[in-house]
């Protein structure tokens, strides 16, 4: 069968749109913004600030990474050539399981946004919003399998619908509250890091990080695309940073509109229709409401598609290299897609979201998989971080900017995140502890390192003395698709 996924299929614009997608804004808010805000309280948008400079750092590292080597299996790839298989193969098992365990809870804000439309109280009843999971998630895969160019049409559609309705939200909100009085006193001083510092507690800091991560998580889905991206060593790097700054803008502004609008109690118990209830509290009374329950249904298929093509390619790289089974390292020869990679995502996906049906309620559902999958992606992040760090070391010959921008930066970044994970594990509950950690260590029960070759390592970035040389190398890596016996 064949091994090579469709060359050319997505435009810069197409990256674009997957990396603000990947991060699906108005899921991202609906699903984890209110548990912020009950967590951090009026710090929530100093840590949103925060994290967006560690996520700028990774997203510099990728873009770095991406230049020197496009390859669909992105950070399994690169920590695998500098770190060993190990690291490397750890490194595309926490993606998989965290998107997993994303995917899976990913569908219950387009469950809860169907159930505003037909009643509201239903929202919190376990067996409906398990069944119409199921349904969302066959739907969506069954759009995913037909290609990745109706894929990226269909994304173009759903996020343009979403960022205006957004935007139009927010500003409502702004109007609305100028003059009002606040659920909680608002003051620009909240975005500023010596807030943060002066009103510091380590547990709450924590808890509240790993859902800054994962409010951001999601943009990388552009390097796992970069095989079938047109020009794709520059075009998909630089689509995962705009998708970054772009959700730096709209987590920013809806932190704070949150902070204004509810209490930290109120914000904590919307954790899964939170735009809908911002849009009511705006003045736009139950159309604006269904509007942007329309919005949320919009961005949940765009991120849990994204999360789908992140995990398929990733695992299509890994099974291509030996790490996993090599039947999974194949594509449909119709379409290029790789579809035993698909089969095993639609298996472990509707057994996950049969397992949740066994959730005391959908908000245990949500907090518990907020946390477990920003516990994996700060792993994986991390590692990617320090290998941009150690490649580009020597880049300061050339250059203290690029010095700075993709070593110094991404491996600070990197640190952070790691340390955040291993602080952040003694904060857990068991249920967390459990799907965070078990999830990993599970990935350890498949690693076979004679299984899978890892192509040639990484070499470190060597300027050229007096040479005007383009960023960040001349020496570029695209893997060639072939699978070794």
């Amino acid at each position: 069968m064949a091994n090579k996924l469709k060359e050319g299929s997505l435009s810069f614009f197409e990256s674009l749109i997957l990396g603000i997608a990947g991060s699906g804004p108005a899921n991202a808010i609906s699903l984890a913004m209110g548990s912020l805000v009950a967590t951090a309280g009026l710090l929530a948008p100093s840590d949103v600030l925060i994290f967006a400079v560690t996520m700028l750092g990774i997203a510099l590292a990728y873009k770095a990474l991406n230049r020197r080597t496009t390859h669909a299996g992105a950070a399994y790839n690169w920590v695998g050539q500098s770190f060993g298989k190990f690291a490397g193969f750890m490194s595309g098992w926490a993606l998989i399981s965290a998107q997993m365990i994303f995917i899976i809870s990913g569908v219950v804000p387009l469950s809860t946004a169907i159930l505003n439309f037909i009643d509201p109280a239903l929202v919190n009843d376990i067996f409906i919003i398990t069944s119409l999971s199921v349904l969302w998630f066959l739907f969506i895969v069954g759009v995913t399998v037909v290609g990745i160019k109706t894929t990226s049409y269909l994304q173009v559609v759903l996020m343009t619908f979403e960022i205006v309705v957004m935007l139009g939200i927010g500003i409502e909100a702004i109007i609305h509250t100028h003059g009002a009085i606040f659920a909680n006193t608002f003051s620009y001083h909240l975005y500023s890091p010596l807030y943060a510092i002066h009103h510091f507690s380590a547990a709450n800091f924590s808890a509240s990080a790993l859902i800054v991560v994962f409010l951001y998580w999601g943009w990388d889905v552009t390097a796992n695309l970069g095989e079938e991206t047109k020009d794709g060593s520059h075009a998909a790097g630089n689509g995962g940073l705009s998708g970054v700054i772009a959700t730096i803008v709209l987590y920013s502004l809806y932190a704070a509109i949150t902070v204004m609008l509810f209490s930290f109690a109120q914000a904590g118990n919307f954790s899964n229709n939170l735009l809908y209830q911002i849009a009511l509290a705006s003045g736009l009374g139950r159309i604006g409401g269904l509007v942007a329950s329309i919005a949320v249904i919009f961005s949940s298929v765009a991120t849990v598609q994204t999360g789908m093509l992140q995990v398929t390619r990733t695992i299509f790289a890994m099974g291509r290299d030996g790490a996993l089974p090599r039947y999974l390292g194949t594509v449909s020869e119709k379409n290029q897609t790789p579809m035993a990679a698909t089969y095993w995502l639609i298996g472990a996906g509707l057994a996950g979201i049969l397992v949740t049906g066994f959730m005391p309620s959908v908000g245990a559902i949500l907090s518990d998989a907020v946390s477990a999958s920003g516990l994996q992606v700060v792993c994986y992040f991390g590692l990617a971080g320090l290998v941009s760090a150690w490649v580009f070391r020597k880049i300061y010959k050339e250059s203290w900017l690029r010095w700075v921008a993709f070593s110094v930066f991404p491996g600070l970044s990197a640190v952070f995140l790691l340390l955040l994970g291993v602080y952040s594990i003694t904060t857990f509950n068991l249920p967390t502890a459990i799907v965070g950690i078990g999830a990993l260590l599970v990935g350890t029960l498949f690693f076979r390192p004679k299984r899978y070759r890892v192509d040639e390592a990484i070499s470190a970035y060597v300027p050229t003395s007096g040479a005007n040389q383009t960023f960040p190398s001349d020496e570029m890596i695209v893997s060639d698709s072939k699978i070794v016996p």
